[in-house]
């Protein structure tokens, strides 16, 4: 069976990338390489995700690339994180100074509230009902 490995999401920087998904999100830091010419591989997966879908970091390479950051959909709801703790896992998030654009809102697929990364891509946090 096949299954999608990476997602690339296009940064400003890799380090301040590393520190908000890592720091604000809980994700892990998979794999951090460095390829050369100031380009690294770098791979965060969010915490208990073992072998499933990570987000490759990529550092935008010229202006088109530069433009994208944050903007990658077209200011919709991108990006979908699944969490079997809303509560705490929005409190955590909160207090790291993550963005939410609104309150938690029951739907009959479970709770969910739109929040922002640190370059204004919209997420979802997601606890399936």
């Amino acid at each position: 069976m096949s299954h999608i490995a990476l997602i690339t999401l296009v940064v400003r920087d890799y380090d301040e990338a590393i520190s908000f998904y890592t720091r604000a999100l809980g994700f892990d830091l998979v794999e951090d390489a460095d390829r050369g010419g100031g380009s690294r591989w770098v791979v965060v997966r969010p915490r208990g995700a073992g072998a499933g879908t990570g987000l490759l970091l990529a550092r935008a390479a010229g202006e088109a690339q530069e433009r994208s950051v944050g903007a990658q959909t077209g200011g919709r709801v991108g990006f979908f994180l699944h969490t079997e703790d809303f509560a705490g896992d929005r409190e955590r998030m909160l207090a790291a100074g993550v963005r939410f654009l609104e309150e938690p809102r029951h739907e009959p697929y479970g709770t969910v509230a739109v929040f922002e990364d640190l370059y204004g891509n919209r997420w979802d946090l997601l606890q399936p009902a």
